[in-house]
């Protein structure tokens, strides 16, 4: 075994380019390998205004050509990126000397990540974030069905999957029929570090930007999709108006996002909800510490970095009671827990956070501790560490080897 790992990781979000949860998984990830010994090289695809070769605390970041010319829909596109992105992968490895491990996250990278595996003779690990049978709530086209495969032969070619919870690692052996050995359980995490920087007057002054003195603020962040709930949240807004001055911001974009507007017209409430689409990092962070509550309504959610975020903001958090939030909260010590895809149920949860300030107080503080213990990056990074380390000595021997 070598002293030093290197690892290839492949990805198709990688910041600036910002999607869902991959992107800041494999950026944290990446960082702290390299604090823990393994040299680390992240593959991804190219975004408008980001260099396409980089180094960031130790990491070398290449992004690829992600091809641009016209796809008739997206799982061309996909199919066309993989291609781009193994060639220019493939050259990437001779170039730096070789790679031990190549790491995959999640089906939009498999056919790369399964073809490098093959060309140079070494490992797989994939990373399962999620499924498209959980995601669709099952396989209802022929589209949805060909992801599904994809996400089947990816784990069938790895060495090890990772599973972000154990909610993940129970529902993907189910799915892909996977013998217990392959699988294994490595959290998310968060640097609590990242949300201790800002003066509360720095804050102050920022708030005001989004809500009057006298309205709490409520926080929804993620892909404005069916599965996350967010419409949960929109029909649970009367309810809360009803009780407490609040307003409600929604961060993030997806296909959604017009029917929400519309909807939220519609209710006349287009005055106590505001849609930001995406925002930078820091902005991000900054509301994260400024909200009175923090709203994961998800409806599936194989774990819920969101949760964690806001946990590291120290900001109350009201979560359903479904997937990988199920393990990261406990009810009425961390968080409060609702029943999911009920607005009346997360309406309770919210106003008892907001109505409540001593409650809020011992949420805030319980999370707080909980998310530094628990699910650090450092700590992860050193499991992940020894999860390679066990691939590459039971690669050693066999025959590939």
């Amino acid at each position: 075994m070598p002293s030093k790992i290197r690892v290839m990781m492949l990805t198709w979000e990688f910041p600036p380019r910002v999607i869902g949860g991959i992107s800041p998984h494999v950026y944290y990830l990446s960082k702290n390998l390299a604090k823990n010994n393994v040299k680390t090289y992240v593959v991804t695809c190219d975004f408008p205004g980001a260099a396409p070769y980089e180094k960031i605390n130790g990491v070398e970041i290449f992004r690829v050509d992600s091809y641009k010319n016209p796809s008739p829909d997206f799982a061309s596109w996909v199919y066309l990126m993989n291609m781009n992105m193994q060639k220019e992968a493939a050259a990437i490895v001779k170039n730096v000397g070789g790679i031990d491990i190549f790491h995959a996250h999640d089906w939009l990278v498999a056919n790369v990540g399964i073809g490098l595996k093959h060309v140079f003779r070494k490992p797989l690990v994939a990373t399962m974030h999620s499924t498209e049978i959980g995601r669709r709530g099952g396989l209802h086209s022929d589209y949805e069905r060909m992801i599904h495969e994809t996400e089947s032969w990816l784990t069938y070619e790895a060495w090890n999957v990772i599973c972000c919870s154990n909610y993940m690692l129970s529902h993907v052996k189910d799915v892909f029929n996977l013998p217990p050995g392959k699988l294994i359980m490595i959290p998310n995490g968060v640097e609590t570090e990242d949300y201790n920087q800002y003066s509360d007057y720095e804050l102050s002054r920022f708030r005001d930007k989004f809500a009057l003195p006298d309205e709490k603020i409520v926080l929804f962040v993620g892909r404005l999709v069916y599965e996350k709930g967010v419409h949960v949240l929109v029909n649970a807004v009367p309810k809360i108006l009803e009780k407490v001055n609040a307003k409600f911001i929604i961060v993030g974009n997806g296909y959604m996002k017009d029917n929400l507007v519309s909807l939220v017209k519609n209710m006349g409430i287009s005055h106590k909800v505001l849609f930001t689409g995406f925002l930078d990092e820091e902005t991000l962070r900054k509301l994260q510490k400024c909200a009175d509550v923090s709203v994961v309504p998800s409806l599936y959610e194989p774990f819920g970095i969101v949760a964690l975020e806001a946990m590291a903001a120290k900001s109350p958090l009201v979560v359903s009671d479904t997937g990988g939030l199920s393990e990261i909260v406990e009810h009425d010590v961390t968080g409060f827990k609702v029943q999911p895809n009920d607005p009346c149920s997360l309406a309770k949860g919210i106003t008892k956070i907001l109505l409540d300030e001593e409650y809020a107080h011992r949420l805030r503080a319980n999370a707080y501790r909980k998310v530094r213990e628990n699910f650090s990056w450092n700590r992860i990074s050193r499991d992940t560490r020894s999860l390679y380390s066990k691939v590459l000595d039971e690669f050693s021997k066999t025959f590939w080897s």
